[in-house]
């Protein structure tokens, strides 16, 4: 295991990822074609509402429209490193007049419609500048051989080349930011989802109060009461039995390291005493020395995070990992850790099997739930054939 300096985890200047994001541009290129379609349909059937024609045609235009809207939220996901949830409301168990109802008094199903107009226009024109200066330079090295002269072409073909290494990142960034203004929850729906979430929290560290209570009062605690009464026993022995006296005493002292030993096992349970000593990079090594496969983790923080945080994120790294051991079939694993000026990233891959779904299981919903009481966010690239790649945003200052 090495440690070293990385840039931020977000950003990769590999070949293969700009050659995604081309892909990634080219995807957003063909969805303009159905947004452009489904915002003339949602139209012309808006003022149809009144003769009824038009609430059958937007009761197939409107679960179209979400479906197309989610898969923008999941590219744009994809690019910003973090999960952009659907903001609906619930419909479950709803009549179909009162789902009906539901969707046109439901503010996030209007601004997937003015969605599908920004795909069409501003959405349209970013894709195409995004997408069109890899072609650009491919023509301007060929055009002299095929056209037999016009060799200015070559002078053009390093700044295409330069734009579309540098600008591709940053125009898909601003697709991604615009799609996320549009299509994820507001800020008010944030604010409401963090305290509930912050509400579950202190339901769970209640809990987890009590569980340590429970732990201290049949474990430490009982084992230090056989302690108070095997010394007082053996103080009355002392003089009449000696020996019995220094048998007690004896199995007191097997009883004080049992006692102690239940200690580290409650406190470990709070907070690794290696987290306290060697910070979120020192443990995390730690943490990867016991695992069975090679884990590499390379670090990009000066300074440590809040305590509540630090534990948050070596925890949701520790399940992570665990998830690799368990499930990937991994032959290595690597965690990338960086601080931007406003928040912590993680990032913990592996070269396994791929498949992660946070709906599947409870490790991966376990990270979600512990990142939401500090308005973290978690983003989960596992294709089938692998890598996996987890990427873990919390919001925080270094000390």
């Amino acid at each position: 295991m090495d440690v070293t300096q990385v840039a931020h985890p977000r950003i990769s200047p590999s070949w293969e990822q700009h050659l995604r994001y081309s892909a990634t541009a080219a995807c957003y290129l063909v969805l303009v074609i159905p947004a452009f379609a489904l915002f003339l349909v949602v139209a012309i059937s808006i003022p149809l509402v009144l003769i009824t024609a038009g609430v059958f045609v937007l009761a197939f235009a409107v679960p179209l429209t979400r479906r197309l809207t989610d898969l923008h939220r999941r590219l744009a996901g994809e690019i910003l490193g973090a999960r952009i949830e659907s903001p609906y409301r619930s419909t479950e168990g709803m009549g179909a007049f009162s789902r009906m109802a539901s969707c046109a008094s439901d503010p996030a199903r209007w601004r997937d419609f003015a969605f599908l107009f920004v795909s069409a226009t501003a959405g349209f024109a970013l894709a195409i500048l995004t997408i069109i200066w890899l072609p650009a330079t491919i023509w301007y090295l060929i055009a002299p051989i095929v056209t037999f002269g016009n060799f200015w072409y070559w002078l053009l073909a390093p700044i295409s080349f330069l734009i579309w290494w540098f600008g591709t990142p940053l125009l898909l960034q601003v697709l991604a930011l615009l799609s996320r203004s549009l299509l994820g929850p507001t800020r008010a729906q944030r604010l409401a989802a963090l305290e509930s979430s912050r509400t579950e929290t202190i339901d769970h560290s209640a809990a987890e109060v009590r569980r340590i209570e429970r732990d201290l009062h049949d474990g430490a605690q009982a084992r230090m009461v056989s302690v108070g009464m095997s010394v007082g026993l053996a103080s009355e022995l002392v003089h009449r039995d000696p020996k019995a006296a220094a048998d007690l005493l004896a199995e007191a002292g097997v009883m004080t390291n049992a006692a102690l030993e239940d200690l580290r096992m409650v406190v470990r349970g709070i907070r690794p005493p290696v987290l306290a000593d060697r910070g979120l990079v020192g443990a995390l090594e730690a943490l990867s020395l016991d695992l069975s496969l090679p884990v590499t983790v390379t670090a990009d923080l000066v300074g440590r995070p809040p305590d509540p945080v630090e534990s948050a994120a070596y925890f949701a790294a520790a399940e992570c990992l665990a998830n690799v051991v368990k499930h990937a079939d991994a032959s290595q694993a690597w965690v990338r850790i960086a601080h931007d000026g406003a928040a912590l990233w993680l990032q913990i891959g592996d070269d396994g099997v791929g498949g992660a779904d946070a709906t599947r299981g409870t490790g991966l919903a376990g990270i979600i739930r512990r990142l939401d009481a500090f308005d973290g966010r978690i983003g989960i690239d596992s294709p089938i054939g692998g890598p996996t790649v987890v990427t873990m945003e919390v919001p925080c200052a270094l000390s």
